[in-house]
């Protein structure tokens, strides 16, 4: 390999500035190369003497956009990337970044250790660590509160999320910003050697900030001390259970309360404590999980070249589709929406542009973006508009006849190459596909809602789909911005199948004793984002309901789902009729416990013959729960559903709010130990005397070779 790191002598703009010059594709990151090459250059540059200041730049489309992630897991080499900053800040030269693309984590780190920053006209920066279960750890919550201030440094590392340097123009973070200049791949060079020259010119030493003490008086340091305790606050709420968000308030905390030395070595012991934790390991899993995901396991040799999807059909116009034609109009896709009447249509179409506009006054997106993605989307009452898209994607009533009968008319009225998708969250889509005469052109794309905001899309190949249209629809998917994962045919695919079985223990343990709220408060302490029976009653109590009396094969138990399937048939489908596992306010719809439905409860569950108890632990409900996710789960990779553990965990993680900082239902399993799931799963056998609980053969397996899932 190259060396990524070259020292330029002088340059045709001044031969008393130097430039390191970074070329470490595709975007630079800090693997040991860099580090080591960025430490040599300095040394060479301070021991010229006719070199009288130093310019970090890089090649290609961004500067140095983070750590680099094939080092993740393994023993770090010297350099060590603190140790670079410190080199990098201590230069008697003066050092100046130039920046652009995205500058993020460690190389936002690198920027700040620079004595000065200029900065191209829509330059991300950002400290993403948090969402990697970490914190900063090269000096990050010491330099950009001695920049900034702070209150941003709060926001920018404890949120994780990336700002514009355009947004940041009053912190000090940038010196000299300057507009892009796309034609010109050296104009941000040759304006930051200007800069430089300005600097010699006007005798400017070094910006040393680690020199510069962060000193508050007592009201402005009673103010940060406050600011520091309402993010704490705040992060308990919103980052509920996560370690590293609690880490960085206090390590920005200590940047002015500590002596700076102090502070860096706290700094260095919370991210190396975070880096170690269960935590971190299972997030970092996330980020691959999610990489890996849109990786089909389809050799190099046959890979197809996805087709170039430019216009697409959505059948039906309600929250689904309608949430879906928005996807594809988001990705710049035209889009045809059909209905079947010109009521419903404009209804349709009135949401859509509802819905746009509510995002809009949130600031999520532009005025001009929402004419844009308006004029995208058409309507239509009739199948032959549909001759000339190039995909449909279906998402009508759930019953196979309807699915069946769209799917003949499309296959008759589409041209021969147009790929016919369905939304379908249960159906057999092998079964849709033969009713048409091109098979290997169906596919699923089960969406999940809202569709314009959920991040999931399962795509499911039918034991017909070729590979070209596979490959199509995962990298539609990837286009729409969607964590696409490609799945097989089974009832409910891999995400509403192993959620089955998460809902048949709650509505277990109902019969047995627990209330809902029991249930629900039980799963949100643990780490779910919402508890299962609330869930239920949002989405509606008759929808799974529905699926389970169009199945051939449901269980025929009468204990299955009972509570469920009783409280349909008593006319309480939940939210929408303000009666569901809970009561809902009529005008505010706020959830409040209800007796009524308990007794109902219970007095379904005398008419079974199940015995109430009241020695139900929070503890019983959550292992119940999540160990009938681990189960099913392995099933399902025995099965060849899911390709990879990894593809269950990004489908758990994106669509049904499984905490991020677990890892994913596989993830989890394994980092407590896939006996401790065996040996808890046998025990409800005994306890349960019916056969939900059977161990999965490979969670046996595995045990017995010492190997993980996620291996």
């Amino acid at each position: 390999m190259t060396n990524p790191v070259l020292l330029i002598p002088t340059t045709p703009h001044a031969d008393n500035i130097t430039i390191i010059n970074i070329d470490n594709p595709p975007v630079n990151a800090l693997s040991h190369a860099v580090r080591q090459g960025v430490v040599d250059a300095i040394t060479q540059a301070e021991q010229n003497e006719s070199i009288e200041a130093i310019v970090i730049y890089c090649q290609g489309k961004t500067f140095i956009a983070g750590a680099d992630i094939k080092e993740f897991g393994k023993t770090p080499k010297e350099p060590h990337l603190p140790d670079v900053l410190q080199r990098i800040n201590q230069c008697k030269k003066p050092i100046i970044a130039a920046l652009f693309g995205s500058v993020l984590g460690g190389g936002f780190e690198l920027a700040l250790a620079c004595h000065y920053r200029v900065a191209v006209k829509g330059t991300k920066i950002g400290l993403p660590e948090v969402n990697l279960g970490l914190i900063p750890g090269a000096g990050g919550t010491q330099l950009l509160p001695r920049i900034a201030g702070v209150e941003l440094a709060l926001t920018m590392i404890t949120s994780g999320k990336p700002q514009k340097v355009d947004q940041l123009d009053e912190y000090g973070i940038i010196d000299l910003l300057i507009s892009a200049d796309s034609s010109n791949k050296d104009h941000l060079l040759h304006e930051t050697i200007t800069f430089t020259k300005e600097l010699l010119e006007q005798n400017q030493t070094s910006k040393i900030i680690t020199q510069q003490p962060m000193t508050l008086n007592s009201e402005k340091k009673q103010a940060a001390l406050a600011l520091c305790q309402q993010f704490r606050d705040k992060l308990a709420k919103k980052s509920r259970g996560q370690q590293a968000p609690q880490s960085a308030v206090n390590s920005i905390e200590n940047s002015f309360t500590l002596p700076l030395n102090e502070a860096m070595a706290k700094e260095r012991e919370y991210f190396l404590e975070c880096r170690g934790s269960a935590q971190s390991r299972a997030m970092r899993h996330a980020f691959f999980a999610e990489k890996t995901a849109s990786k089909l396991m389809i050799s190099s040799e046959t890979k197809p070249t996805p087709t170039d999807i430019k216009s697409v059909a959505v059948i039906g116009a309600g929250t689904m589709g309608g949430g879906i034609a928005m996807c594809f109009a988001n990705a710049g896709i035209n889009v045809t929406l059909l209905e079947m009447s010109e009521s419903n249509l404009a209804k349709g179409i009135n949401a859509i542009a509802k819905r746009y506009q509510q995002a809009q006054t949130r600031g999520i997106i532009s005025k001009e973006k929402v004419n844009q993605c308006m004029a995208l989307i058409t309507g239509t009452c009739e199948y032959q508009d549909l001759a000339q898209v190039d995909l449909v994607v279906e998402a009508a009533f759930e019953t196979m006849e309807v699915k069946q009968q769209i799917f003949s008319q499309l296959d008759n009225v589409c041209k021969p190459d147009a790929i016919l998708a369905s939304n379908t969250s249960y159906l057999d889509i092998d079964e849709i596909a033969k009713a048409t005469t091109r098979p290997e052109k169906v596919v699923g794309m089960h969406f999940f809602s809202p569709a314009n905001i959920m991040k999931l899309l399962e795509v499911v190949a039918t034991k017909y789909t070729d590979a070209q249209t596979l490959t199509t629809a995962m990298t539609l998917g990837k286009k729409m911005g969607k964590i696409s994962v490609a799945v097989k045919v089974c009832y409910g695919f891999v995400g509403n199948r192993m959620y089955a079985c998460y809902g048949r223990e709650a509505n277990m343990l109902l019969l047995e004793g627990a209330t809902p709220q029991q249930v629900d408060n039980a799963m949100v302490q643990w780490g779910m984002a919402m508890g299962p029976l609330a869930v239920n009653d949002m989405s509606g109590i008759d929808i799974g309901y529905k699926a389970r009396q169009a199945n051939t094969d449901r269980s025929d138990d009468p204990c299955y789902f009972a509570p469920a399937d009783m409280l349909v048939e008593a006319g309480r489908l939940g939210q929408k009729t303000h009666a569901g596992f809970y009561q809902y306010d009529e005008k505010t719809n706020k959830r409040s416990p209800d007796d009524t439905a308990v007794n109902l409860i219970r007095t379904h569950a005398a008419k079974l013959g199940i015995k109430q108890r009241s020695d139900i632990s929070d503890e019983e409900v959550q292992q119940r729960l999540i160990f009938a996710l681990i189960n099913e789960g392995a099933y399902i990779l025995e099965q060849g559903i899911a390709s990879r553990a990894s593809d269950i965990d990004a489908i758990w993680l994106n669509g049904y709010g499984f905490p991020r900082y677990l890892g994913g239902p596989m993830c989890y399993a394994d980092e407590i130990g896939l006996e401790t799931v065996v040996t808890t799963i046998k025990k409800f056998q005994q306890q349960a005397g019916n056969t939900y609980w059977q161990v999965a053969p490979l969670l046996e397996k595995l045990v017995a070779e010492g190997e993980k899932l996620t291996s």
